[in-house]
């Protein structure tokens, strides 16, 4: 039965993942409902959308967006290459294991624009509240027309929220922190190493974005840069010049004080400590409370919110995988909705919730958590017609990356990898990561030859 309404909120890789669903199945001569997807950006791609603004966006809504310069792939893009879609497909040619954000974007681009999956996205438009209409079975969703500055209500049989969880920042208070002379802001305010160069830095956590910021700014030319971690140290082997401390205490001026006792004066401090999951159109009842985990709670098989089988969310999860692990949430999500994948009554979905959830809780490691989110992926492709790869593949690719990150974090992306969706082999890039000062698609695509004078300069401790 396809005679009913789809809205989707957030054109970022999980929405465009659930358009892409859609239209797979449209593909195969097979009706599909009505869909609306509504994106508060100009543009499509999420948080791979990057933009140069901080603090708020063109219209003044808060930004989206925590991406920023010389961000490349902290992870290969083996691990995340679509399934229907490969990077060899895209480019003509193989590339790197590690590419730089705009060739991302770039790949993330193609397979959407490959649809028309733009004519069902209304860009510059803001959800503000949802109710749900008991009586009717239906979703009310209040929107700002952002442009316009109008404000209009959209009806919807099913709700689907890709909005993302790496945009409302984490601000935890630092006594002392309001009078430090120097630049202080949120990883998500972060947009480039370039005014750093020649400073001090202190980054108050221990998550990716505190691994990546510190690494990119001893890069691109930051004195020093030092990583205050609260429970436990990230544990790389780090270069001289990047160095792990336990948590600030406080602040005096300019200088820090840290729990083992010791002192430091610095010139810029930058929080990386997470974001919050924020859903501010969403009332209490319908909204997900949860911590950044491999598998949120009351949310049935990860996709489908326990207390209204109508609300669905995508990429709500911690992520080892990304696109194509919103993919096969989408494609459950599309199943589902079209009645072929039928959920259980309310307590056996408690049960399976609580199943995933424990076996979370037994992880320790990273390869562990690794296990955990394929042995979820595979879970839901069992489900569906998603075309099937080689996760277990891919899982050693992951595993065999966080070895990569322990030898040396600093030529980590210098290493390649191999699809398993085609075979093709990367290609070394053309410059080692840590010489690489330009990360443009053009430059990116150029295969210039290494200057082996310039190669024997790289040291990277």
């Amino acid at each position: 039965m396809t005679n009913f309404k789809v809205g989707i909120i957030g054109a970022g890789p999980s929405g465009l993942a659930m358009l892409r669903a859609f239209e797979s199945e449209q593909k195969k001569g097979n009706p599909i409902p009505e869909i609306k997807c509504y994106e508060k950006q100009d543009n499509w791609g999420g948080m791979w959308n990057y933009t140069w603004r901080t603090g708020v966006g063109k219209y003044g809504e808060p930004l989206h967006g925590s991406m920023y310069k010389y961000l490349w792939s902290n992870g290969p893009k083996e691990c995340l290459e679509f399934a229907d879609y490969t990077f060899t497909e895209h480019f003509g040619q193989p590339i790197s294991s590690y590419p730089p954000r705009e060739v991302l974007f770039d790949y993330i681009q193609g397979r959407i624009k490959k649809s028309n999956a733009r004519d069902f996205i209304k860009f510059n438009t803001v959800a503000r509240w949802v109710d749900y209409l008991e009586d009717k079975q239906q979703f009310r969703v209040v929107f700002d027309d952002l442009q316009k500055n109008e404000t209009f209500e959209e009806y919807f049989d099913y709700l689907v929220v890709g909005t993302g969880h790496f945009s409302t920042p984490n601000m935890p208070y630092f006594k002392g922190i309001d009078n430090f002379p120097g630049a202080v802001m949120h990883a998500h305010d972060f947009r480039g190493a370039d005014q750093f160069v020649n400073q001090k830095l202190l980054l108050i956590g221990s998550s990716y974005s505190a691994e990546d910021i510190g690494v990119q700014c001893f890069k691109h030319g930051s004195d020093s840069v030092t990583i205050s971690y609260r429970s436990n140290p990230i544990g790389t082997k780090w270069p001289e010049g990047i160095k792990e401390k336990p948590l600030v205490t406080h602040l005096e001026g300019n200088t820090a004080f840290f729990k083992d006792g010791t002192t430091e004066d610095f010139d810029a401090v930058i929080l990386c400590t997470g974001y919050q999951h924020k859903f501010p159109f969403l009332p209490d009842n319908l909204r997900l409370k949860t911590k950044n985990r491999l598998y949120p709670d009351n949310l049935y098989k990860g996709v489908v919110f326990n207390e209204n089988e109508r609300l669905l969310f995508l990429g709500m999860q911690d992520q080892y995988y990304t696109f194509n692990m919103f993919d096969t949430q989408a494609w459950f999500a599309r199943d589902y909705m079209l009645g072929r994948i039928q959920i259980p009554e309310k307590s056996l979905r408690d049960l399976d919730i609580q199943k995933w959830m424990t076996y979370e809780d037994s992880t320790i490691t990273g390869p562990d958590h690794v296990d955990f989110q394929t042995d979820y992926i595979k879970d839901l492709i069992s489900y569906t017609d998603y075309p099937s790869f080689n996760l277990d593949k891919v899982a050693d690719m992951f595993k065999s990356w966080l070895n990569d990150k322990e030898i040396n974090i600093l030529n980590y992306r210098d290493q390649v990898y191999t699809s398993v969706m085609d075979g093709t082999q990367a290609e070394t890039h053309h410059t080692p990561w840590m010489k690489e000062m330009d990360d443009s698609l053009e430059r990116y695509l150029t295969e210039e030859p290494i200057d082996e004078k310039e190669l024997d300069k790289v040291n990277y401790y």
